[in-house]
């Protein structure tokens, strides 16, 4: 949401002024400048709960709102440095997930090229990682109740033959003698 003045031929240099530190500049962004923009935008808060809207990041101090397509995002500083380096950045989020994807298995990059390793053999064999599609849920905890377990009435009876006596302090005598005048 940037506003540019236009600078027709033979206009004396028009710009406009910043609505927070009244630079005169020839181009805003939500009505301030970039140096006021950009102290604005890195000021703003995550919410409580917020996850990176690409990686599903949770971690609060690795989360920022970014502005993409006019709406504000949660992204990590990883997803956001990485958008920042796109040369056109897609319009849906799936598009922009898809752009970042790293997944070397999807294809042979070698195409029809030779292979010049000394031992040539496929290393990409077989699922080595889950789907990437599936997103793990790591707030699922499991209630014994659910699984039909009582543990109140779990009782262990152990008879007294079952039971041995270990010793679990020993007293040793000691390895060295100690000098006259120095404890009994």
């Amino acid at each position: 949401m940037s506003v540019e003045v236009d600078r027709g031929v033979g206009s004396v240099r028009a710009t406009l002024p910043c609505n927070v530190c009244g630079a005169e500049v020839s181009e805003l962004r939500r009505g301030r400048c970039w140096g006021c923009y950009t102290r604005w935008a890195e000021a703003r808060p995550v919410g409580r709960g917020a996850v990176c809207t690409l990686c599903f990041e949770k971690r609060r101090d690795q989360l920022k709102l970014i502005e993409l397509h006019g709406r504000s995002l949660p992204l990590c500083h990883g997803c956001t440095a990485r958008v920042g380096r796109l040369s056109e950045i897609p319009a849906t989020i799936d598009g922009i997930r898809h752009a970042l994807r790293r997944e070397r298995r999807d294809g042979d990059r070698r195409g029809n090229k030779l292979d010049h390793r000394i031992f040539p053999r496929e290393r990409r064999v077989g699922e080595r990682r889950e789907a990437r599609d599936a997103k793990p849920d790591a707030n699922v905890r499991l209630d014994p109740g659910e699984l039909g377990l009582d543990l109140d009435e779990v009782i262990i009876e152990l008879a007294e033959s079952e039971l041995e006596e270990v010793e679990q302090t020993f007293v040793r005598s000691s390895a060295f003698k100690p000098k006259p005048g120095e404890g009994e």
